[in-house]
């Protein structure tokens, strides 16, 4: 097993670094057809695809046929018949009595068996020859297709076997060797291998399927009481898709002068034609995890335009600590901002105000500050600035200045306007015993990292992990972006004198995979994978590794291509020994695989469309003890691994990927930060291989 490699840029990984060839894939998106569009009525009942491709929809007041873009009146389509018949002429017949073969001119009712199970199946719901002159079937027992109609072998699909649904309504199936099926609830497509659930707005007008037809090239037309979709499938590489989402960044996700990168509020659902920015909490967070996927695109491809965007990143997040200085209620040095507003605009503080602070505090946070202004105004008047800045903004940051530094800062000025920023802000954190102090001269709620509360107090004993590994890690950072002693000094007396290297090994009080805030797990991460970067001491390092590793196995069900990413570049080749032996601590399991069908199926689609999973039959819900409150509405898919990422909504990578539905209406339009980090980061690390 190779060792670990440190170079002064950050981790490279040696030549046996696992990696996968990303290629060409599938891409899919909808389209939808409805009266604005051509449809004489919305109420689409069937939909039928002719021998030379065209697509006819059946609608309540008439049919048409969609021709050169246009929807031109058709003739009345004859009524569909339950007939299914194969290419090699076998037939056979969905009837409320069951499945139907045809058998010479009889019929004779099938009982499908897979050798363990034997169904007598009714209320048959659809039949559908494939390519292959299989027999699919389904029925609300599960589905089932007959593999060789000579022996009579079945196999059959429930929710165990990872069904998503069972309530259909009819089945199609595609030259490729795939079935659809239509479901009360969504449309459902399977390829032999894996299961995809396509529900909601993402991808219907309404979730009732009438009909589906399946085009030559793979594309699915759905018929609902809403109109007509159409499931399309276009080939794709991952460095197309990571393009898509810059442009797409570049012409609506860009807030202020400095580029803020965050998510705008859309007019009107669905219609991303008119939109407005918004400021968050998390300005600097948001923008600190899109600059660092444009350093690592600037470290594997070398591209002038991700070196310029990761420039205005850092100049972004330079500002919160400038703009905190002078005026009426000036900060201490070194002290970052939130976020920031135009003061041409509303005034953030008519509704961020101390009555707002004390209801908050009084019912639900008594630790919650109560500030009077909580958006003071710059020294130049023109910016309002946020105050409270949190320990997750701090995490964001310094994983940020790390990157940049090491992999975008090439020339003298560059790299000094990085280390008078980092030593400003740490040097703050140093003065104020470990705590992040605001204009009011008392700590931030979230920001406090001393040994006094960490250690000591019991408002902070579930972040006392966390907290500790986030000022290790901002200590070690600013130690190798300023090579200043003092900061290693910091670091040591943490260690020796306060066991913060042991804080760090149990990182999280746990309750299993799917339990705590995820919010936590995306800090944690990040934190551990700049302490591992640049921690030489190797004690301290299988110290750290460890922690890490325990962790991760709470978060790997998650498919998470960023948080695999992050384990596997820091632990390959990684061992821990005690007592009992030696561990290896090398990422295992399909992580790459995964990770690639995560970046491959996350939607190119960033509108919060609602989504509900918690019907589904291809569910274990979360035990009660994991999750305050019970576990009804949170779980996983019988493979033990969370819902597909094109199945949920994910808005940045701190969301709950364990929760079945999400109540979305569709005015919200995220960016595509979310793909370009753990896309560039797989790149630069070798994982993936274009």
């Amino acid at each position: 097993m190779r060792a670990m490699i440190l170079m002064a840029a950050g981790m490279t990984l040696a030549a046996q670094t696992p990696s996968i060839k990303t290629g060409t894939f599938q891409a899919q998106s909808r389209m939808f057809y409805t009266t604005e569009n051509g449809l004489p009525s919305n109420d689409v009942t069937d939909v039928r695809i002719s021998a030379s491709g065209e697509v006819t929809a059946v609608t309540s007041k008439g049919s048409v046929t969609l021709t050169g873009g246009q929807w031109t009146a058709a003739k009345p389509a004859p009524a569909k018949s339950a007939i299914a018949v194969a290419k090699d002429g076998r037939k056979a017949e969905a009837r409320p009595a069951g499945l139907f073969v045809a058998k010479g001119k009889n019929w004779e009712r099938a009982y499908p068996s897979d050798g363990k199970r034997s169904w007598a199946p009714v209320d048959v719901r659809g039949v559908a020859f494939d390519a292959k002159n299989r027999l699919w079937f389904a029925s609300p027992q599960g589905a089932g297709v007959q593999e060789d109609a000579d022996n009579g072998k079945w196999t059959l699909y429930t929710g165990a076997e990872g069904l998503p649904y069972d309530d259909f309504t009819c089945v199609a199936a595609g030259e490729g060797g795939e079935v659809w099926f239509g479901t009360k609830i969504g449309a459902i497509r399977f390829d032999g291998k894996v299961w995809e659930y396509r529900q909601g707005l993402r991808w219907l007008p309404a979730d009732e399927v009438r009909a589906i037809a399946v085009a030559s090239n793979g594309d699915a037309w759905i018929a609902t009481p809403a109109g007509l979709a159409v499931i399309q499938r276009k080939p794709m590489t991952l460095m197309s898709k990571a393009n898509w989402f810059e442009a797409e960044i570049d012409k609506r996700h860009r807030r202020t002068p400095y580029q803020y990168v965050h998510p705008v509020v859309l007019k009107k659902p669905g219609d991303v034609s008119q939109y407005t920015q918004v400021d968050s909490d998390n300005d600097g967070l948001w923008t600190s995890m899109y600059g660092a996927g444009e350093c690592f695109a600037y470290g594997a491809t070398g591209s002038a335009e991700s070196q310029k965007r990761a420039r205005q990143a850092f100049e972004a997040l330079r500002f919160l600590g400038t703009v905190t200085q002078g005026g009426a209620h000036p900060a201490p040095r070194g002290f970052v901002a939130r976020s920031i507003l135009p003061t041409s605009g509303r005034n953030p503080n008519d509704h961020d105000n101390a009555a707002r602070d004390r209801v908050n505090q009084a019912q639900r946070d008594h630790r919650w500050k109560i500030f009077e202004p909580r958006w003071p105004v710059s020294a130049d008047g023109q910016w309002y600035w946020k105050t409270d800045t949190s320990s997750d903004e701090l995490d964001g940051h310094y994983f940020f200045y790390a990157l940049y530094y090491d992999l975008v800062a090439k020339n003298e000025d560059d790299k000094k306007a990085v280390r008078d920023h980092v030593a400003a802000l740490t040097d703050h954190l140093l003065v104020h015993n470990f705590t992040l102090v605001d204009h009011d001269s008392t700590p931030t709620r979230w920001a406090i990292f001393n040994p006094e509360s960490l250690n000591e107090g019991k408002d902070f004993w579930q972040e006392r992990g966390m907290n500790s590994i986030s000022i290790l890690a901002y200590l070690k950072v600013a130690e190798h972006i300023t090579g200043d002693k003092k900061y290693a000094e910091a670091y040591d007396r943490l260690i020796r004198q306060h066991d913060y290297a042991a804080n760090a090994m149990i990182i999280k009080t746990h309750l299993g995979p799917g339990a705590g805030n995820q919010s936590d797990d995306e800090m944690i991460f990040m934190n551990y994978y700049s302490l591992l970067k640049y921690e030489k001491d190797p004690d301290l390092r299988e110290k750290y590794l460890m922690g890490f590793y325990c962790h991760y196995q709470n978060e790997q069900p998650e498919l998470n291509p960023l948080f695999n990413f992050m384990y596997a570049a820091m632990a390959q080749g990684g061992k821990f020994h005690d007592a009992y032996g030696e561990e290896d601590l090398t990422a295992r399991g399909p992580w790459l695989e995964e990770s690639l069908d995560s970046l491959q199926r996350l939607p190119m689609d960033r509108i919060d469309w609602g989504v509900k999973n918690s019907h589904r039959k291809d569910i274990v819900p979360l035990a009660p003890h994991v999750r305050e409150g019970g576990a009804r509405q949170t779980g996983y898919r019988v493979n033990g691994k969370v819902l597909p990422i094109d199945e949920r909504y994910v808005g940045h990578w701190n969301h709950d990927p364990w929760a079945l539905d999400y109540r979305g209406a569709g005015r919200s339009l995220g960016d595509g930060a979310i793909y370009l980090l753990p896309y560039y980061m797989g790149l630069y690390h070798g994982f993936l291989r274009e």
